[in-house]
């Protein structure tokens, strides 16, 4: 059953006096006026006036989105409040106003109403499934029950670390050729429009027959001169239209998926990638005492590629018939032999959450790696691009000149 989106609490400006008899003021974030005023009696705040902040609609435009780097770090410092003593209620506190992102403080300070006003952690979490997502909620829930919620809180925060270090690691591989790729493109552009024209003019004045290739390089200049704008229209379409289909075709979606795993230079990065996500995901749910058959759900989606989605859906059935883990792995032939093999020896001595880990900081090594390797292979690789289409331009150029020189 799908959750709807929340949406972001109103917020209440208020005037008081506290229990001093101090004038206090400021805002509240809360799902209701009556919340609001509920929440301000409890910090024993006597409220003289308190009314709903307007929205502007210029600062909800311009306002910075919540990332999942801001979960990281509000999970990792909650962590650390709570591991130094500080009740939950007063470490939302100490975090929201430390927090650079107002986004992200207001959903902090939504997450503390919350649970003033009687909802559990989890409870809270589970009204921004945007941010949190299920297997975050289950991971805090589970902690709340067994009466853990620090040590299962410094072990979410270890586990959202560890997955955006290897998010960071991947964006890397990709940034890099993409700016490169964009450059080549800007560059190209302005030699089309600006720097060939200039030459073209050149060449009529001279009434001798151009080469072939220079005759091909300033039709397309020309091409490009008169229908930009048509070029630029086809290229900003053809990027909506990808985003668009991927965003609702799950098809699309699944399609992409199978292509990443067998692109010739980034699959075998994806791969380690989706091999460090199942094993980190499954040692950290399974660790934090989450049965095995719904750890494995909780991986399934964790992977973030439809084919390792449907093969952990597969493993999760035979693991509920009581086949071993390690020969349900094997039989989707899609794990690589040292993850099963380290599997095989977790279940034999029960440290499989400890097997699991050795083998996601493995493959998280392994992705490092392959990131540095790929940088240095695409590096020249660009270049040779670059060179192509600048230098074929330049000799497009200069070739009629060269042409005269010879004849002279």
């Amino acid at each position: 059953m799908a959750v709807k989106k929340a949406q972001m609490m109103p917020t209440f400006s208020y005037d008081g006096v506290d229990r001093k008899g101090v004038k206090v003021k400021g805002e509240l974030p809360a799902r209701n006026m009556q919340l609001a005023k509920v929440t301000l009696r409890k910090q024993g705040i006597t409220i003289k006036s308190i009314r709903e902040k307007r929205k502007n609609i210029l600062e909800g435009l311009m306002k910075k989105k919540v990332s999942t780097l801001d979960i990281t770090i509000f999970t990792r410092q909650l962590a650390t409040m709570m591991k130094a003593g500080v009740p939950l209620v007063q470490s939302f506190e100490i975090v929201a106003e430390g927090l650079d992102n107002p986004a992200m403080r207001e959903v902090v300070l939504g997450i503390k109403g919350e649970v003033e006003g009687g909802n559990t952690f989890a409870g809270a979490l589970k009204k921004y499934p945007q941010h949190f997502d299920q297997l975050f909620c289950s991971l805090v829930e589970s902690g709340e029950q067994s009466g853990a919620l620090e040590t299962m809180l410094d072990r979410v925060a270890i586990y959202k670390e560890k997955s955006e270090i290897l998010k960071q690691k991947i964006k890397k591989a990709m940034k890099y050729p993409m700016a490169v790729i964009v450059v080549a493109f800007i560059v190209t552009g302005i030699l089309m429009v600006k720097v060939v024209p200039v030459f073209s003019e050149m060449f009529a004045s001279f009434g001798a027959e151009l080469p072939a290739f220079t005759q091909m390089v300033v039709g397309m200049s020309n091409w490009t001169q008169k229908y930009w704008f048509i070029l630029l229209l086809v290229i900003i379409a053809m990027i909506y239209g990808f985003l668009e289909t991927k965003k609702r075709s799950k098809k699309f979606r699944d399609t992409l998926d199978k292509m990443a795993l067998k692109a010739p230079i980034f699959g075998d990065l994806v791969y380690k990638a989706i091999i460090a996500r199942y094993s980190r995901t499954l040692s950290t749910t399974f660790a934090a005492g989450v049965p095995l058959i719904d750890a494995l759900t909780s991986t399934a989606g964790a992977t973030n590629n439809v084919v390792y989605e449907e093969a952990v859906l597969r493993i999760r059935d035979d693991v509920s018939t009581g086949q071993q883990l390690q020969f349900a792995m094997r039989a989707t032939n899609l794990f690589p032999s040292m993850a099963i093999q380290m599997v095989a020896i977790g279940e034999e001595s029960g440290a499989l959450d400890a097997m699991l880990d050795k083998v996601a900081t493995h493959y998280e090594s392994e992705v490092d790696n392959a990131v540095d390797g790929l940088t240095s292979m695409m590096e020249p690789l660009i270049m040779a691009v670059l060179g192509v289409l600048v230098g074929g331009l330049v000799i497009a150029m200069y070739l009629p000149i060269f042409q005269m020189g010879s004849v002279v």
